[in-house]
């Protein structure tokens, strides 16, 4: 092991969570650029324009160079220690990064949609959607520090269990901003 090896770890964490926080929000701001839709005009022309821009500094400043210079940082790590890729616990971890990526080339493809003004989501489809990236942290996090003693059966049901809350939370913050819609 290298002695740059603790700083390539810390710089992969960083730019981890940077990519995560990115993801969270921009799902938001699509979010709030459907309501602003709804609203009449000029609002809803301002609002979009404001938005569009908002979400085009978030996904090009934050998103897509956290998630490239994280996904740079994982693979030198795995230069470093090639015999992760033997861990049982590395290839599903793998499996759930495969799927964070698929998830953010999604948030691409719905973001040019709606720089575009191609608004074909509901609010409610987008707070569903939002929660994907919550499920995938979830896992990889779980994978990583407890490796080969998390038990799958826990862990898929975990899983499971964290989509049902979220579910949850979701029809019940559904119900509040239907008595009231300021919520």
């Amino acid at each position: 092991m290298t002695e740059y090896y603790n700083y390539i770890k810390a710089l992969h964490l960083i730019f981890v969570i940077t990519w995560f926080a990115g993801l969270f929000y921009i799902p938001r701001l699509f979010i709030y650029h459907i309501e602003a839709w709804q609203k009449p005009s000029p609002d809803k022309e301002i609002l979009s324009e404001q938005l569009k821009l908002m979400t085009k500094r978030l996904w090009y400043i934050i998103t897509w160079p956290s998630a490239v210079l994280a996904t740079i940082f994982a693979i030198w790590l795995l230069v470093l220690q090639p015999g992760w890729l033997q861990q049982p616990w590395m290839h599903i971890k793998l499996g759930f990064v495969a799927l964070l990526i698929a998830y953010h080339l999604r948030n691409q493809w719905i973001f040019n949609k709606f720089q575009n003004d191609d608004i074909r989501f509901t609010s409610n489809y987008m707070r569903l959607w939002n929660e994907g990236a919550t499920i995938i942290l979830f896992a990889i996090v779980f994978l990583v520090i407890l490796k080969s003693t998390f038990s799958w059966v826990f862990g898929v049901m975990g899983i499971i269990g964290l989509g049902i809350l979220l579910m949850l939370g979701i029809k019940l913050y559904k119900r509040i901003r239907k008595k009231n819609p300021n919520a």
